[in-house]
């Protein structure tokens, strides 16, 4: 009889069990942040700048895979306000990425909760403003998804994690920007770098013969960097979600929007180094600087500060083709991310683009295949999902580029269709 009991009991137990497990949502991370303006002085010189709970750079997210985010964003500045997820999927609700094509605006004193799931995905990404040059005042900050506990990562687990953004800045505000986009000029050369939202004096700390991971996010609007350590080797294992063959680099370009992580292994000597960010393809080269500092040592970073590329287009371009999935390697999921065999899909339709820059009514206006994109007052994704005619048009933008063609505004959307399985 008591072992009778004693199977009831357990099997009971077990049922329980298995229905709570079956049921089990993923984490929730709940946040409200107040969007509003405030002074201050990344080059020493008092500006408006857009902060996040007081906060400029604002609030970095520390999620998991799959972690559901609830974020309520409360809009306190004198304009419509979105914030945009830079790399997040948004695999299970599009409706969620804070662009004009998905979302309306935060008008002024008004709120919206995004809620969205970091849904199959790990990595280093960042959130930013999406429209009316906000991203040019601040507003932006880190966003990084770790693996779940049970999910191995292709390297040995860091010492620590430093998040670090860096990108150009002016000290004209993004309304002047605009103002002067807008009467047909170009952005004017940047006023600076900023790490973190400093130019130099930043700090990271670490232990002699550790390793660290550093995730780094190119937060600007129109200037690419170079990053690099003095004294020390960036091995690359992790670029926007993607797992990366372990190549090593005394150096990277990070171009404008564009994250990666890397490796660190501190084997100098017990003293200071300079974290430099500076950047490419401009006259002047223009420099940012933050400390790597050896625990326990008191000796300042000396100069010169390492030697970067400046100018060299091809060089960016030789590197970048040297960054290589790990085949081999996980990412979310068990599976290797070699697994999914995207070399055997056909090509069923190739799709060329074109860039080029005219003026419209006196203002400066960029193309894609000579369209010019112009926000309709309804989000794409409504006007799709309600079959509102007239919103945006399928065939303005073409597969393949005509040269001399003048550009033309248009609510321009390139259709594609879903056949088994794949887009073609």
């Amino acid at each position: 009889m008591t072992r009778a009991i004693f199977l009831y009991t357990f099997l009971e137990a077990l049922a329980f069990l298995c229905v709570s497990w079956v049921n089990a949502e993923d984490a929730y991370r709940f946040f409200t942040w107040t969007v509003t303006y405030g002074t201050i002085s990344p080059l020493g010189f008092p500006q408006q700048g857009i902060l996040i709970n007081g906060q400029f750079p604002g609030p970095t997210i520390e999620s998991v895979t799959n972690d559901n985010i609830v974020l309520n964003v409360i809009n306190k500045i004198d304009q419509p306000f979105l914030i945009t997820w830079n790399g997040i999927e948004q695999r299970k609700d599009s409706w969620q990425d804070g662009v004009l094509g998905t979302n309306c605006p935060i008008p002024p004193n008004a709120n919206y909760t995004y809620k969205f799931q970091t849904k199959d995905q790990i990595g280093t990404f960042n959130y930013f403003p999406s429209t009316l040059m906000h991203r040019a005042s601040g507003g932006f900050g880190g966003f990084n998804i770790a693996a779940r506990t049970v999910i191995p990562v292709p390297y040995p687990r860091p010492a620590e994690e430093f998040t670090l953004l860096i990108g150009d800045w002016y000290k004209l505000g993004h309304k002047a920007l605009q103002e002067r986009l807008d009467s047909g000029k170009l952005l004017p050369l940047p006023d600076g770098i900023l790490i973190n939202g400093f130019p130099q004096s930043l700090s990271f700390t670490g232990e002699k013969e550790k390793t660290y991971l550093f995730r780094v996010s190119n937060v600007g609007i129109s200037t690419s960097l170079n990053f690099r350590i003095q004294g020390h080797k960036l091995t690359l294992v992790e670029v926007e979600g993607s797992h990366t063959l372990q190549e090593v680099y005394d150096s990277l370009d990070i171009h404008v929007g564009q994250s990666v992580a890397v490796l660190v292994t501190l084997l100098g000597a017990p003293k200071d180094y300079f974290i430099v960010a500076s950047s490419r393809f401009t006259k002047p080269i223009l420099t940012a600087t933050a400390i790597l500092h050896y625990a326990g040592s008191n000796i300042p970073a000396s100069e010169p500060l390492p030697v970067g590329p400046t100018y060299h287009i091809h060089w960016s371009m030789k590197q970048a083709r040297t960054i290589r999935w790990n085949l081999t390697a996980n990412a979310a999921r068990p599976n290797p991310q070699g697994s999914y065999h995207y070399g055997t899909i056909q090509v069923n339709r190739t799709i060329i683009l074109a860039n080029s820059a005219s003026q419209i009514n006196g203002k400066l206006r960029y193309a894609v295949n000579s369209i010019s994109y112009l926000n309709p007052d309804t989000p794409l994704k409504l006007a799709d999902y309600f079959n509102i005619p007239g919103v945006f048009n399928l065939n303005t933008i073409k597969d393949t580029p005509t040269p001399g063609l003048p550009v033309t505004l248009g609510t321009s959307v390139i259709g594609l269709v879903l056949a088994s399985g794949h887009l073609q």
